[in-house]
């Protein structure tokens, strides 16, 4: 039976009570194969984050489903809720969240061993070889590039082999030439099976992507294919309310605690982003 690595079905997620409630995802639907690279867009409120916090596992719909890797999050306690984050979700974040103590290596690790499991190492070294950082493993993150620590970012996010990698702005904070560089390294995973989905302003990094999903509301304003950054700009530029293409990057998701630690801390969290 055909399994998508991320299916939506109906989400619903509502902040509040009563008159103070507030809708940041309304009724969407949106299924992410596997071996594809999409980007979600929109402004500011538009239920970006909110839709990465769900995708993550880090917190439950108020109605619908969501499931991840053919596991539905809907009624797992905080244990299973982890467990499910660390085997099948890889996030890439924007400020890359190295855990500083560690190596760089250690850091790829991390996930494998939170999980109670051993660390694939030809996986991890295929992954260091194909990003170009094999020799960088053994050094701390302040002695990295920030090019650098964001493929030890990727890596640490593919190597356990998730069902879904999410990437929350993960070309913000990079020069545009290591920017380019990341947006080629996510483009050859997908190629090679992944799933990606990465949350952009930047119309030019969209453009890498075969899909591109447009929010606006907590509902799903547009649905693209593969598109040229000119025609994406002027999709965006024509939602209402939108003035700003900065406005669409939206407050980053939960940090390496988040992303490794117990769902519990996340799933009463949020807020419409």
């Amino acid at each position: 039976m055909h399994q998508h690595a991320l299916r939506l079905r109906a989400v619903t997620k509502r902040f509040g009570h009563g008159d103070a409630s507030v809708t940041a995802l309304d009724g969407l639907d949106l299924a992410i194969e596997p071996g594809t690279l999409t980007a979600v867009m929109g402004q500011s409120g538009s239920g970006k984050s909110t839709l990465l916090h769900l995708a993550a596992g880090l917190d439950e719909p108020t109605s619908g489903d969501v499931v991840i890797g053919g596991t539905s999050v809907v009624g797992l306690d905080d244990d299973a809720l982890t467990a499910l984050r660390r085997t099948q979700v890889g996030v890439v974040f924007q400020s890359f969240n190295l855990v500083p103590s560690l190596t760089a290596i250690e850091n790829v690790q991390l996930p494998a061993l939170l999980a109670g499991a051993a660390p694939d190492g030809k996986r991890i070294q295929d992954l260091l070889d194909d990003l170009g950082i094999a020799g960088l493993g053994a050094r701390r993150p302040h002695e990295l590039s920030g090019g650098q620590q964001q493929r030890f970012a990727i890596a640490r996010a593919l190597a356990h082999r998730p069902a879904i990698v999410l990437a929350d702005e993960p070309t913000g904070a990079l020069d545009s030439a290591t920017s380019l560089e990341v947006q080629e390294i996510l483009v050859a995973q997908a190629a090679a099976g992944q799933a990606i989905v990465v949350v952009t302003h930047d119309a030019a990094v969209a453009a890498r992507a075969e899909r591109v999903v447009l929010l606006r509301d907590g509902r799903l304003d547009d649905d693209l294919p593969a598109t040229d950054a000119a025609t994406i700009a002027q999709r965006m530029l024509q939602r209402p309310g939108h003035a700003d293409p900065a406005s669409l990057a939206g407050p980053p998701i939960a940090g390496p605690a988040g992303a490794l630690g117990s769902a519990g801390a996340h799933r009463s969290s949020g807020g419409v982003r």
